[in-house]
């Protein structure tokens, strides 16, 4: 039996969604003309995105890296930012905008940046490791998964902040490792201007 596309887990009906993302830009003018902040994403635009950005994690390409978690909510982070730049009245080679084109096209992108942060963090992490116990690494990356009654768009920002603070964890050792090697090199050439100084003072070839 073929199973039909609105029964995928991950299904985004473009439709519908473009039709929010519409109303949703309209509520967010009015607001600017009247100086007021930016409303609130709805749940349903924000459920579209986590949709999107899960969907797009399964595929062949990705499915594999075991940071998934941090490429999805990376990839929610930016189609958040994004949603204000999204203009549903622009033209398009098409003549009418794709929403979940243009959305699905953000979190590849966030995907590629999270790869490519992994890449460089893989050493720093293991140090990491080593240095601040196996216990305290796997509770940073941990989320919380239940839908408390914060609402759900709440529920993804304190994803996206857990994986923001382990992020800031690992740069922040990064940077005292860099400082460290320095100080190491500084005191190395110290002690050898003293070596340097002592065999001067003791050595006459005269």
């Amino acid at each position: 039996m073929i199973e039909s596309k609105a029964a995928r887990p991950h299904y985004v009906n473009n439709k519908d969604f473009g039709k929010a993302l519409e109303e949703y830009a309209i509520v967010v003018e009015k607001a600017k003309s009247e100086n007021k902040p930016t409303p609130v994403v709805p749940n349903y635009i924000a459920e579209c995105f986590l949709k999107i950005a899960e969907g797009l994690s399964h595929k062949q390409n990705f499915i594999r890296y075991t940071y998934r978690e941090e490429m999805v909510m990376d990839a929610v982070e930016n189609c958040l930012r994004a949603i204000t730049n999204y203009n549903p009245n622009a033209e398009t080679r098409t003549g009418s905008q794709n929403a979940f084109s243009y959305f699905t096209q953000i979190c590849f992108f966030a995907f590629l940046r999270r790869i490519e942060k992994e890449k460089k963090q893989q050493d720093i992490k293991f140090k990491f490791i080593e240095q601040a116990g196996i216990e305290e690494f796997i509770a940073q990356i941990q989320g919380d998964d239940t839908h408390s009654e914060q609402g759900f768009i709440d529920t993804l920002r304190e994803r996206i902040s857990k994986i923001r603070e382990k992020d800031e964890k690992i740069k922040e050792f990064a940077k005292k490792e860099k400082q460290n090697k320095a100080l190491e090199l500084f005191m190395t050439n110290d002690v050898i201007d003293e070596l340097k100084d002592l065999f001067d003072e003791n050595c006459d070839f005269e």
